[in-house]
């Protein structure tokens, strides 16, 4: 009978990778998109937190506003990743006599960190605009403002011009980018005759009025962004009747709606960086609607 081998020393079970700390994340983030990107009234960076601290889970978000931050930290967040900064204008304090002030003594008291990414993220590649393009099925994508700190990197700048691939109605372009984009009671608002065929477009995440200028030279037959005025609406639909092309036609969304899609390529592209240093992290999109406007009652006649 043959003699049964005894047992050998059971395996200790596999430590998991080790949580980054928030210094490693911040690196990572700004070699994606590093803050010399961000426009020179912006303010970009991280607001606060421990860069010693681990970071295990990270809620990315447009906004930071009170329901994002409950999420957060109902969420056990380490990092609160927002596109739109807190503080975009200078302060004296941030004392929590404020709304703003709160948010950021709610934070620390927690130990959940706040990082911005806005005008830098805007102008990547990809970035807020690449990821409207995307969504919107668009390709052979080029910014349309490019970024002049980088010349070497002709991906860079702010907006993004595109092809889709066969010309469509702007009536079913304008429902393609309403089920493209979340829902809001704004929804998606069109200027420009229904049945024109539109192929190639130019989109903007974010408020884009200022690029009208861009938009022509770029020959778009439709603008997709946001939060367009009624002068500058209207001088551009004049022009358009004006040049007898017709173009270019506008789709005008709501903000946080434009910018939303970036979050979920931003976790990706977060995770993997931290995977490939030997890490590892959570990331979370935020699905909290945080468009201001909350009701829409319908015109007369609607």
């Amino acid at each position: 009978m043959d003699t049964p081998t005894p047992p050998g020393p059971a395996e200790a079970p596999a430590e998991p990778p080790a949580a980054p700390s928030l210094a490693d994340v911040v690196r990572h983030l700004e070699t994606v998109h590093p803050p010399r990107w961000a426009q020179p009234w912006d303010a970009v960076g991280l607001v606060c937190g421990d860069p010693e601290q681990p970071v295990r889970r990270v809620l990315l978000a447009v906004d930071p506003v009170e329901a994002v931050v409950d999420e957060a930290l109902e969420r056990g967040a380490d990092l609160l990743l927002v596109h739109h900064p807190l503080l975009l204008r200078p302060v004296s304090s941030v004392a929590a006599t404020t709304p703003k002030g709160r948010l950021v003594h709610r934070l620390v008291r927690a130990g959940c960190a706040l990082y911005v990414a806005h005008t830098n993220a805007d102008a990547g590649g990809p970035g807020v605009s690449d990821a409207l393009a995307r969504v919107l099925d668009l390709d052979h994508l080029e910014p349309l403002e490019p970024l002049p700190q980088e010349p070497d990197r002709p991906d860079l700048g702010i907006g993004r011009v595109g092809r889709l691939a066969a010309p469509e109605r702007l009536a079913d372009f304008a429902a393609r980018v309403a089920e493209a984009l979340p829902e809001t009671e704004q929804g998606v608002r069109v200027a420009g005759d229904p049945d024109a065929l539109v192929q190639r477009v130019a989109v903007c995440g974010g408020s884009g009025d200022s690029l009208f200028e861009r938009v022509r030279a770029s020959g778009a037959d439709v603008f997709v962004t946001a939060d367009l005025r009624h002068h500058p609406a209207s001088e551009a639909r004049e022009r358009a009747a004006f040049d007898a092309g017709g173009a270019p036609h506008l789709v005008d969304v709501s903000h946080w709606a434009s910018e939303w899609p970036w979050l979920a390529g931003a976790a990706d592209r977060l995770v993997a960086a931290v995977a490939a240093s030997g890490r590892t992290v959570d990331a979370h999109v935020s699905t909290t609607r945080t468009d201001p406007w909350t009701a829409r009652v319908p015109s007369r006649g609607e």
